[in-house]
Parts: structure tokens; sequence; C-alpha cells
């Protein structure tokens, strides 16, 4: 299955890349912390060998050890997965759920830095994450240049004018996806052409396209909404190019006058590579600021408005670094699941989302999305995403079938997408 080659393949290397760029940093530890800087660098780097070892001799998945907030709760996972093997012996790394090992090993790697201060807020992930910032800012400034244009005259958009750019933004969003380093364990993947050039072309390949039903949502909601505020929440994945597609989007919200407040979903702690958290996002805004590019700063500056002005909330919570799918979050999650409530529209990124939204089960294509979901329904929710993993759901009988007869990697390589939607109950 693709989900060993990932634990065999792909998750070593990332471990690999993680411990070379500890090994890197080494000189910069030592400038700012001194000797406790090295030490501590050494302290992690054997800390996470240990860990690529245990992987790749399919050892025992053990309890965390450390006293991080969320600890408890791994563990009790940890039990509830011994007891799904029916006494099966341990859940080990080749033996237990893909989503599960993946998420730990993850969350392995952040511990290894937390219990070693001095460096214990360092990113492993950064420069990979500002790599891709910057070798896409091409794209990046064509985006913002005709995100800008548009502002100039969209008081005078008709509705239909209004929708066609709705779906164009939805369609960037999607396709941002792609540039994903997690999927390419640490590899650079940054988005080189101008991304609203080729979206005429890549309509045959969203295989869900849901958008016209996400747009009477939002205008009905606004005609009925005229005391309350429409609120839509993006539950983000990755940084860099990515992010600045969703930055657009949320903003067209707000100036088409679709959404009053867009609320923003990071994690809390470095995950999967190139996910967002609240440093990447709050370092993106100031390099869009300071970029030489008019547009470009153009947009920094007024989404950092948006920000104070308060239409703009970005929020993390642990839940989106568990290794639970979101079925269980009303239960494990309350405070979360009761704020998403309050939303008029969810629209979760990418892949990992897209596993956490389905279970991460090997579903018939053609399984409704609603059943899926396994009664996630906080409010309206939309996917957005481009395949990277081997689950699918509510497609039209035989579509599968006949993609994969002529392509059998067509779940995996990143070609194709969705733009899924689920109305709440």
């Amino acid at each position: 299955s693709f989900a060993y080659f990932t634990i065999k393949d792909r998750l070593p290397q990332i471990l690999t890349r993680v411990i070379d760029t500890l090994h890197r940093h080494k000189n910069e530890f030592f400038e700012e912390h001194g000797e406790k800087g090295v030490e501590a660098e050494k302290r992690a780097i054997s800390f996470l060998s240990k860990l690529r070892n245990e992987l790749q001799t399919d050892k025992p998945v053990t309890p965390l050890e450390d006293e991080l907030p969320d600890a408890a709760l791994w563990n009790q996972y940890l039990d509830y997965q011994r007891n799904l093997s029916n006494g099966n012996g341990e859940p080990s790394w080749f033996q237990s759920p893909w989503l599960y090992v993946e998420c730990y090993m993850y969350r392995r790697i952040h511990a290894a830095l937390a219990h070693n201060p001095p460096i214990d807020n360092f990113d492993v992930f950064k420069e990979g994450k500002a790599q891709n910032f910057f070798e896409s800012q091409e794209a990046g400034i064509a985006l913002c240049t005709y995100f800008q244009e548009l502002l100039k005259n969209i008081k005078d958009l008709d509705e239909r004018q209004l929708q066609e750019e709705l779906f164009k933004l939805l369609q960037v969003s999607l396709w941002g996806n792609k540039c994903d380093l997690s999927f390419s364990a640490g590899e650079g993947r940054s988005q080189k052409s101008n991304p609203l050039q080729s979206l005429e072309n890549m309509m045959p390949y969203i295989l869900v396209n849901d958008t016209e039903k996400l747009w009477s949502l939002l205008i009905n909601a606004k005609k009925r909404n005229t005391e309350k505020n429409v609120r839509v929440d993006i539950i983000l994945d990755n940084a860099g190019f990515e992010l600045v597609c969703d930055l657009v989007l949320a903003d067209f919200l707000l100036l088409s006058k679709l959404a009053d407040e867009v609320h923003f979903h990071g994690k809390s702690i470095p995950w999967y590579v190139s996910d967002t958290t609240k440093n990447d996002f709050n370092w993106t805004l100031k390099q869009l600021q300071s970029a030489n590019h008019m547009w470009m700063s153009r947009c920094g500056i007024n989404w950092e408005g948006n920000l104070k002005k308060g239409v703009w909330v970005y929020h993390d919570h642990m839940f989106w670094t568990l290794p639970h799918d979101f079925s269980s979050m009303a239960e494990v999650a309350p405070d979360l699941y009761a704020d998403l409530q309050k939303s008029n529209l969810l629209l979760f990124k990418g892949d990992l989302n897209y596993r956490k939204l389905t279970g991460d089960r090997k579903w018939e294509y053609s399984v409704p999305f609603h059943q899926a979901l396994n009664r996630f329904h906080p409010a309206p929710l939309c996917s957005l995403r481009t395949l990277k993993s081997d689950t699918q759901v509510g497609l039209k009988p035989g579509q599968g079938e006949q993609i994969e007869a002529s392509e059998p990697e067509w779940m995996i390589n990143g070609k194709y997408g969705v733009v899924q939607f689920d109305a709440a109950l």
C-alpha cells in the first residue's frame, strides 16, 4: 500500500532531514546559547536517531514520557490502539493505522526539541517553508497583482461575475495544495508559474466540484443574516504559497461581502513538514508587507489590518495535532467543536484534513461523503483537497475505477483534486 512506502521510505527520509537540519544549525545554537545550545542539539539528535531506528526496525509504539499538555490524550489513544489489536501484540510502526503512526512521528519530533531547552522553540521545518515561499515568489506576485486589480472594480461586479471570481479563487486555493513538503519528504515543491493561467486546463482534474453549492450557501447566508455576521472558517494546511492562496480567498470573501469574518485554524506545533503554525502565519504577513513589489506589500499591509480590525481571527488548538479523526472532536475537544458550530461554512484544506474527515479508511469510491464523515457535522463543510493518499469517497459509480484503469497512481500523484461539500444536518 501507499501507507507502507510512506512508513518505509518517506518518514525515515524526513527524520534524516530533521537530524541534518539540527546539525547544520550547530554553530548558530552555540552563538546564541553557548555550550548549552550544543549539548541540547546533541541530545535532540540522539533522541531522533533512536526514533528513526525504532521506526525502521518496526518496534512497538511507546507511550509519550513528556509533560506537554497533550501527552495524556496521546497515551490514551495508544491504549485505544492496543485494545483494537485484540491482544495481537503491541501496536508497532508497521502494524498500526498509518494515520496514527505518521502523526505520532511528528509529535515525537516535537518532543525531541521541547525536551531540550534552550533550543526548544526551534522549528526544524522553518527553512523549507521559507524556501517554498521565496521560490514561489513569481506566482505570489501574479496572484496578488490579479487580486489588487480585481479589487478596483469589485463594487461594480454583478452576482454572476462575483460567482466567477469566487470559483477562480477557490480553484487557486485548491491547486495551491499541490505544494506540500511532507509529500516530497521535504524536497522543494514550489509554484513557479502564474496559478491563474492554468485553471481552465485543470478543470477536468477536479473529480467532485461542488463550487455551485458553496456559492448558493454563501449568497443565501448573506441574504438571510442581515443582522448576524456571516462567518467562514478555513482550517489551514501548508504554509508558503498555499497559505498566500488561502489569504487571497479569505480577503475576497470579506471584500465581496460574502463573509463578514474569517477564522483561520493553524497547528500549535510544527507538523507534517510544511503545515502552517502561528509563527508561519505572522512571518508570511511580514514578508508580504516588506516585499519590494507594490501589490504584494499592499496585500500584506491590508491583511495585517484585517487581523487588527478583528475581521480575521487566527486560532490554534491542540486537537489539530492529535491522531484522532474528526468524528471524535465533539468528545475529545468539545470547546473546538462548539466554536466551529458558530460558523456558516468550514473550508478544510488539504490531504491530511481529508484523511481525518473520512477516518482514513479504504472506502469504496462511491460511498457518500456525508456517510464517511461519520456524524462529524459542526456546520456546513467543504474539503479543498489535492489527492495525495489512497482514500477517496463521493465519486460517481465507476468514476474511480475508470481513472484507475489508465492511471494506477491517480490517488497519490497530486494531479487530481476535489471541492467536496456537505451541508450540516
